[in-house]
């Protein structure tokens, strides 16, 4: 099956928090925008930002934690899946612009099918994002 990118539209705060967030401090090129919204190119997909003014300026978008590998994981999150050479070099760049990882880059599932490279931050507005990483993904990323 030939991949093909998504589309994902999540809500925000702010939107010049998000752009700076987004656009300058993780590096995704800008498209289209409005006063309201902004689509950006992540790793080929197409990630909009949404106003939602009712979430407030100090406001977070709720989300809850399940067990895996011994770590709280958020939910919702989103990321996108890497090879990891690749997730290597962004965790690297990560780490120059993450206050506070959720979940620190590290290995998981080591030595058993589906290991991983993972790393959970937030957001400004609480959108939790997950990036993975994998030697080789078609064998890896489904492997039971």
């Amino acid at each position: 099956m030939q991949l093909t990118p998504f589309h994902l539209a999540i809500q925000v705060r702010d939107i010049e928090e998000a752009r700076e967030f987004y656009g300058e401090k993780m590096g995704f090129p800008e498209g289209r925008s409005s006063t309201s919204w902004i689509d950006y190119n992540m790793f080929g997909h197409q990630l909009v930002v949404h106003l939602n003014p009712g979430i407030g300026k100090n406001g977070k978008v709720p989300n809850i934690a399940n067990p895996v590998d011994a770590h709280a994981v958020p939910v919702p999150h989103f990321g996108v899946v890497l090879t990891l050479e690749a997730w290597q070099e962004f965790s690297v760049r990560a780490k120059t612009f993450v206050e506070e990882f959720i979940i620190e880059p590290y290995i998981r599932f080591e030595g058993e099918a589906g290991e991983q490279g993972t790393m959970f931050f937030s957001d400004p507005s609480g959108n939790a994002l997950e990036f993975k990483g994998f030697k080789n993904i078609e064998a890896e990323l489904f492997a039971k």
